[in-house]
């Protein structure tokens, strides 16, 4: 990145430090920081997404419900946003399902009924938009997979899904600077794990 700091933006160095924050584990700050930039970037869908996946991924393991709640109402508050700004792109569509599937990870008796079908729903619809975006096609197979466990149904068949997904890491071309482009390690650890015997 060294080259582009001699013509970087406002812009473009308060995205880069918000990143650099969060992979540095400070994702408090990091989501100060996007949110800073969302105020003054209106009618820019990049910043909204970052906050919200923030929220949604420190919603995962969190037991105490009225931090998830306040977390996942943040994060619902910025995709809401970030939507107005950016109609019909997978990444929002695919970050709203992990939004309910924190939910149901949080309660699956009260949630699972709830948002299931919607979860579903959102990974075909985003799936149609973008079957090339390994977030899309990794999200979808990743959630048939949970729920062909929870209903105690053969999960062999999703090796191989799980693996191409994985390809599309490799060949993915990202469409623009901040463009959401995560998610390989993840994904490269819940293959190994499902699908290693």
């Amino acid at each position: 990145t060294g080259l582009f700091c001699l013509g970087q933006t406002p812009y473009e160095k308060g995205m880069q430090k918000a990143f650099d924050l969060w992979k540095s584990n400070d994702v408090d700050a990091a989501s100060n920081l996007f949110e800073r930039i969302a105020s003054v970037e209106t009618e820019n869908w990049l910043p909204e997404y970052y906050i919200a996946k923030i929220n949604i991924i420190k919603s995962f393991n969190q037991t105490d419900e009225k931090i998830i709640t306040a977390q996942l109402a943040k994060a619902q508050e910025h995709l809401n946003n970030a939507n107005m700004y950016s109609q019909n792109n997978p990444e929002l569509i695919v970050l709203q399902a992990q939004l309910y599937t924190a939910w149901v990870a949080f309660d699956g008796q009260l949630y699972g009924m709830k948002y299931a079908q919607k979860i579903t729903q959102l990974y075909n619809q985003a799936y149609k938009i973008e079957p090339g975006n390994p977030r899309v096609a990794f999200g979808k197979v990743e959630w048939e997979l949970g729920t062909a466990k929870f209903f105690n149904q053969d999960t062999s068949k999703f090796c191989e899904q799980l693996n191409h997904a994985l390809k599309l890491y490799d060949s993915y071309e990202q469409k623009g600077q901040f463009h959401p482009m995560g998610g390989k390690n993840y994904a490269s650890k819940m293959t190994k794990y499902h699908c290693s015997n």
